[in-house]
């Protein structure tokens, strides 16, 4: 099909196209780019007219856990296997239709990524392209072992409390052997957690050393849980792939990521902690709770990284812990906002930050991330320009369609309706909703 009509962010750099095209054929975009320029397009093509919407590359959300389902930051291990997965399910449609077209786990609780992983590639039902993760690997003590001993809980879905090199080989081993993508292991822990705070490191180097081995031995990328400078130091000296939070960094470890920037991702997950600030009374703590301090603190260190990693030019991934109550499934370009308010990047670097950036973390032939000759059809059409009102993308009412591997999907926010798209309907689709008419019609005069 040729979409015609459009304005273009292409993703290859900070511009917009205002008469563009795309035009794909399969799964693989052909062309895109000014429609001036479209050359050797066959006469029998489908042409559709994008009625002036923008469209941009599918986003990528980096820190993601699917299977998380809405529940509070302490109980993520309360739901049940057969519930959690009826519900990651619908969370798969929610993030592909929110114009995440991939994700990157960051842990997942029992084996459901896998399973979701291998029936969205199948067809059978409508979710991102996803690198699946498994149980966090974590130390005794650790952020991932949640009770005290007194308690006799045993953690059956969400942690896998190993000690040891070859413990933990074996560990790694078993996540390999069950189909998981991405092992993720807490390397330091959390301000609400019992033992196992951040800058409390769980894993000897020795440690840290055997489980990235035998994870790249195996194909498989590792993302850990890495809020304090130490902890981000053992990361990058190991070869740890995606480090989740690095909220304090220090000389030594901002040194060590830009001597390493060509291997290593970033990416902040701040939105937890901002939703924590937010619902903190909510959640038990007082206003004027030491946690509710140390996490005001804790985002105010992160301003300071992120703006020092970025003008290092250090790769910063969006992605944001979403899952929890507080932070659900469907709210993820929330991230694109706190990128922008917060460390100072313009609505095209947070673009960048989710597409471009997202799509080599997630690929890294460099087949996604953006609109062009030879890429993998992934993009979003939306009613509005992010470049200019970066928060346009919260609002699932102007994602008009989603396209992934070059099919596109509509109505992906009601469970009562067909997903796909034909291209019979295609006409129909991409059309501005009554939303923005009235904002349209002021840009035109304009």
């Amino acid at each position: 099909m040729l979409i015609t009509n459009i304005r273009l962010f292409d993703g290859t750099d900070d511009n917009l196209i205002e008469d563009a095209s795309v035009w794909v054929e399969d799964n693989i975009i052909r062309y895109a780019g000014p429609s001036k320029d479209i050359k050797n397009a066959p006469e029998s093509i489908k042409s559709i007219d994008g009625n002036g919407l923008f469209v941009m590359p599918g986003m990528v959300e980096s820190h993601a856990h699917i299977s998380y389902t809405n529940n509070g930051p302490t109980e993520l291990d309360k739901t049940p296997v057969e519930e959690a997965m009826i519900k990651t399910v619908d969370n798969a449609r929610i993030m592909l239709g929110s114009g995440f077209t991939s994700a990157i786990s960051f842990g997942s609780v029992h084996r459901i990524d896998v399973f979701l992983r291998d029936a969205i590639n199948d067809g059978q039902i409508p979710g991102p392209r996803l690198l699946a993760g498994g149980r966090d690997l974590g130390a005794t003590g650790s952020n991932a072992d949640l009770y005290a001993d007194y308690a006799q809980l045993a953690i059956d879905g969400l942690g896998m409390i190993t000690d040891g090199p070859w413990a933990i080989r074996k560990a790694v081993r078993r996540l390999w052997k069950n189909g998981v993508d991405v092992v993720k292991v807490m390397i330091d822990g959390e301000l609400i957690s019992i033992q196992g705070k951040p800058g409390d490191l769980g894993y000897k180097d020795e440690e840290i050393e055997a489980l990235v081995d035998e994870a790249h031995r195996k194909d498989m990328k590792v993302a850990c849980h890495a809020r304090s400078a130490e902890a981000i130091k053992q990361a990058v000296r190991h070869g740890i792939d995606y480090i989740g939070h690095a909220n304090y960094i220090d000389d030594e470890a901002l040194e060590l990521l830009i001597k390493n920037k060509d291997k290593v991702f970033v990416g902040p997950a701040i939105a937890w902690e901002i939703a924590f600030l937010e619902n903190s009374e909510s959640l038990g703590y007082s206003k004027d709770s030491k946690e509710v301090a140390a996490y005001e603190a804790e985002v105010e260190a992160t301003i300071v990284s992120y703006k020092r990693m970025k003008e290092a030019g250090i790769r910063i991934l969006l992605g944001g812990d979403y899952g929890l109550d507080i932070a659900p499934h469907g709210t993820y370009a929330n991230d694109l906002e706190h990128y922008v308010k917060l460390f100072g990047f313009s609505n095209a670097e947070a673009l960048h930050s989710a597409t471009r950036l997202g799509g080599l973390a997630m690929k890294s032939d460099g087949s996604l991330g953006t609109l062009e000759e030879g890429k993998l059809a992934d993009l979003v059409v939306v009613d509005g320009n992010p470049l200019e009102d970066i928060t346009v993308l919260q609002n699932h009412e102007r994602i008009i369609a989603v396209m992934k591997d070059g099919q596109f999907y509509k109505d992906l926010f009601t469970n009562n309706k067909p997903y796909h798209v034909h291209d019979n309907q295609l006409g129909l689709i991409l059309k501005p909703s009554s939303i923005s008419r009235r904002e349209k019609v002021k840009v035109v005069e304009g």
